[in-house]
């Protein structure tokens, strides 16, 4: 039997989406098949993906690493979650974090119970009512604790990172080098296709070296050298509801202890964010290029940072979207080259690592089944379009008015899909997961809620409580919440302790 297993693998493009793709490969692989990766110096990366998701954890975890030395490594910070300023009205504040609220009793998630004495005005506002929020307020954080009761809130801390795209990147080259990866510097000037499928067959360098392989992965950013330039795959523009099409982003010193979340605020165009490391501050403003000049741009930005910028600011262009195709032939795309959706949510390297992960899952050998290039762009497309609708919720779920750019998202026509889930929330309250979409439950109540989507009225199954104990349950888990995170250590602290960097 002819042995059609893949022998070579061949990735363009280095940064967090190249060498994550890199390390995971080798990780599962083994050297068993030859990985190589081509990057150039010259061409740099983005390097402004600094906060990420709780999934982290798992791709760190299934490489080995640990924890407190991979956030050493990184100059990280800890993450509950995001702040949002001025996106309901101006001087609006909500946090959307990673855990739970409440917890469920009886056959209802605990927001239904909390609903009933909200809009009666007996509750406070939903963050009060989640460890997550009222720990990020307060400036507290600790890793899930195994000395507590299973039930207790800090059972399970659920966190993500805060950390220097360019150190990631350069921790899993060391980490993929270590286990057989072959890295080329050089830029890519041409790419070779075979005459009877199309398939990529080679790729020459600017040095006149020529690298084949048998699966290549484009992980070449914006610019989809493979995917694109060579395949000619096409692109989904998404502008219509992902207005913003630019950034500029710059770091800034260190001021103050790091928070453990990053800000998003809204400007008259876009947003700002706003991600504390242990070493600077990173920063950006994200913005509609058809709203607002970019010297406008610049002012805002400079004249609202913490401290010192550290650098000229750098501006990046793109069109929110995605690839009609993430796999086409012989050529998967992972990272910027798969599409963009702006960071508001952070969901950049989780698409980096979802798109491995599916990879990984779903690996070809020399034949490249269409099954399998079906069923990866299939599960693909379901994933980047669910994370569109969750941003574009953001964007339309808004009372301002004050500008040109927020009076276009608070009027846009949104995906069906979006105002279904929308009329269903404002109704009672309720919201269904579809699938394995990214965004559950708590996410989609905290941000309709922070932004002023009050439901009407609750779920009926509410009164069959009688309103005593729904008060007594819904005070008991505030109570609780309060002395969990007063228990807690500051983050500053539990990074001094647990995973400070070493001074540069």
């Amino acid at each position: 039997m002819t042995d059609s297993r893949l022998k070579n693998i061949v990735i363009v493009g280095g940064g967090s989406a190249g060498w994550m793709a890199a390390a995971a490969l080798a990780k599962t692989l083994g050297r068993e098949c030859t990985i190589r990766l081509i990057e150039s110096e010259e061409i740099g990366t983005v390097g402004v993906g600094e906060s990420t998701v709780p999934h982290l954890q798992a791709f760190n975890q299934a490489l080995e690493i640990d924890e407190a030395e991979f956030v050493r490594q990184v100059r990280g910070t800890f993450k509950l979650g995001i702040e949002f300023l001025d996106w309901g009205r101006v001087g609006d504040r909500y946090f959307h974090t990673f855990g739970p609220i409440g917890h469920d009793y009886g056959p209802l998630p605990f927001h239904q119970y909390w609903l009933k004495l909200f809009l009666s005005g007996k509750a406070d506002d939903i963050g009060a009512y989640s460890l997550h929020s009222v720990a990020a307020l307060r400036g507290r954080f600790m890793t899930s604790a195994t000395d507590v009761p299973v039930n207790s809130p800090l059972h399970c801390v659920a966190h993500a990172y805060q950390f220097d795209a360019g150190l990631y990147a350069r921790y899993l080259r060391n980490y993929s080098e270590a286990r057989g990866v072959q890295r080329t510097e050089g830029r890519v000037v041409d790419v070779k296709l075979r005459g009877t499928d199309g398939f990529i067959e080679a790729v020459a360098l600017e040095g006149g070296e020529t690298i084949s392989g048998d699966l290549f992965v484009d992980c070449s950013g914006f610019r989809g050298l493979l995917i694109e330039h060579a395949l000619h795959t096409g692109y989904d523009d998404w502008t219509q509801w992902l207005p913003c099409d630019r950034a500029l982003a710059v770091p800034s010193e260190k001021v103050g202890p790091a928070t453990p979340y990053t800000r998003s605020t809204a400007r008259a165009a876009g947003w700002q964010w706003r991600i504390p490391l242990q070493h600077r501050t990173g920063n950006g403003y994200v913005y509609s290029s058809k709203y607002i000049s970019d010297d406008e741009v610049h002012q805002t930005l400079m004249s609202n940072l913490d401290g010192r910028a550290l650098a000229e600011p750098r501006i990046l262009k793109f069109t929110t979207g995605r690839r009609r195709k993430f796999w086409n032939r012989n050529c998967v795309a992972i990272g910027l080259a798969s599409g963009f959706m702006e960071p508001l949510e952070a969901t950049s390297i989780y698409l980096i690592q979802s798109g491995i992960g599916r990879l990984i899952n779903l690996m070809p050998d020399r034949n490249f089944s269409p099954v399998l290039i079906d069923r990866y762009n299939k599960q693909a497309a379901f994933e980047f379009e669910r994370i569109r609708d969750f941003l574009i919720l953001h964007y339309f779920a808004t009372e301002r008015r004050d500008t040109p750019f927020w009076q276009y998202c608070g009027n846009m026509q949104i995906p069906e899909q979006l105002a279904d889930n929308i009329r269903l929330f404002r109704d009672s309250g309720r919201f269904f997961r579809d699938a394995d979409e990214m965004f559950a439950l708590p996410s989609w109540v905290q941000v309709m809620m922070g932004q002023r989507f009050v439901p009407t009225r609750y779920h009926p199954a509410v009164d069959l409580i009688p309103e005593q104990e729904v008060v007594e349950l819904v005070a008991s888990v505030r109570n609780v919440i309060a002395r969990c995170v007063e228990a807690m250590p500051m983050h500053e602290q539990f990074i001094a302790r647990y995973c400070q960097a070493v001074a540069a």
